[in-house]
């Protein structure tokens, strides 16, 4: 479990904490008395978690700017004077990517760079934790989940962006910066609204009371609740923070839980109460995607003594709470904190 002790008064520079994974990190920290600095271009969707849970008041900084800006980056970085970073902010989207792919590279390479020579430049941080995909690996279908020696690579824009990015990471960790990278699986959980995730196409139309359009049924992901991967992104800055040399880490959920995606929205259906209608998508609505993704997260498992504390059923069980919440006008920054309490009293 991260250790209130080292996270309390501590610095965060968190990039892209208005983002659904971001915002929860920021809460998290909050609730272990971090300084959290936070730097992103903007709420992500409308609602937003980061809206939606109150997380503005908590941080310490709240600057917005483009990770594309030396100078803005330069500057939020000098305002924050970081203990911790944690590199978050991306163009997060496969299917955007193959719409935008110079804005997808633009924002998840060249803006890590400018991160990093920001961070290398001007402060002296303890840990620097770059937060990568799954996606970064070089997918040959076999099937075989991947381990974070496998070749990186990627087909689709956003997949080679990361791909790219790891690259930049560990060119900067050779220049002096204490930092690893992390790798983690499809996360679900209240308070995403992005388009083409599965968990949020089905809490949107549930929402709404229209209908959910299924892509690529067969496919498989390795699905796990947001606050798994999270407290693995925390473990890795604390042990960098104590001394341990950068690596690349794989945060995945138990081989049991990839599922296919027809398979986790049945789950859904079967815990929402009220209607969710279910339709099939057009044949070439999944274009882009691989149909079959796994990691092997065995080393984060050794080494860390990392697991994630709520199994895929579990993370369904909250994920669909949180948005029953939120339609029944719940307070939802109360909520968000209740689910990370009892995350944390999980057993791993």
């Amino acid at each position: 479990m991260p250790d209130p002790a080292f996270w309390h008064g501590r610095r965060v520079w968190l990039t892209g904490h208005t983002g659904f994974k971001g915002a929860w990190l920021a809460l998290w920290l909050h609730s272990l008395g971090a300084e959290v600095h936070g730097f992103s271009s903007g709420a992500v969707s409308a609602p937003s978690l980061y809206d939606l849970a109150d997380v503005g008041p908590g941080m310490a900084g709240d600057v917005r700017g483009d990770v594309r800006s030396k100078g803005e980056v330069r500057a939020a970085v000098a305002r924050a004077r970081p203990e911790v970073v944690i590199h978050m902010a991306a163009q997060a989207l496969v299917r955007r990517g193959l719409s935008k792919p110079l804005e997808t590279f633009n924002v998840n390479v060249m803006g890590t760079a400018k991160v990093l020579d920001a961070v290398l430049a001007g402060s002296e941080p303890g840990a620097v934790v770059v937060v990568t995909s799954d996606k970064c690996y070089r997918n040959d279908g076999a099937g075989r989940p991947f381990r974070e020696d496998d070749p990186l690579g990627g087909e689709d824009p956003y997949s080679a962006s990361k791909a790219a990015q790891e690259h930049v990471a560990a060119a900067f960790r050779t220049l002096g910066l204490p930092l690893a990278t992390v790798r983690a699986g499809n996360a679900i959980g209240g308070g995403d609204w992005a388009p083409d995730r599965l968990l949020a196409d089905c809490m949107r139309a549930a929402l709404a009371g229209e209908p959910m359009m299924l892509r690529a049924p067969e496919s498989v992901r390795p699905w796990q609740h947001v606050l798994g991967p999270l407290e693995g992104y925390l473990t890795v800055a604390e042990r960098l923070f104590g001394g341990e040399p950068g690596a690349a880490w794989n945060f995945g959920p138990a081989e049991a839980d990839a599922r296919p995606a027809a398979w986790v929205v049945d789950e859904v259906v079967e815990r929402w109460r009220g209607p969710l209608e279910v339709r099939a998508a057009a044949p070439d609505a999944a274009d882009g995607e691989t149909p079959l993704l796994r990691l092997d997260s065995s080393r984060a498992r050794e080494l860390l003594g990392w697991a994630p504390r709520w199994d895929l059923p579990a993370g369904l069980d909250a994920t669909v709470s949180w948005y029953a919440r939120y339609r029944n006008g719940a307070d939802m920054r109360t909520e968000s904190l209740s689910q990370i309490a009892a995350y944390e009293r999980a057993s791993a």
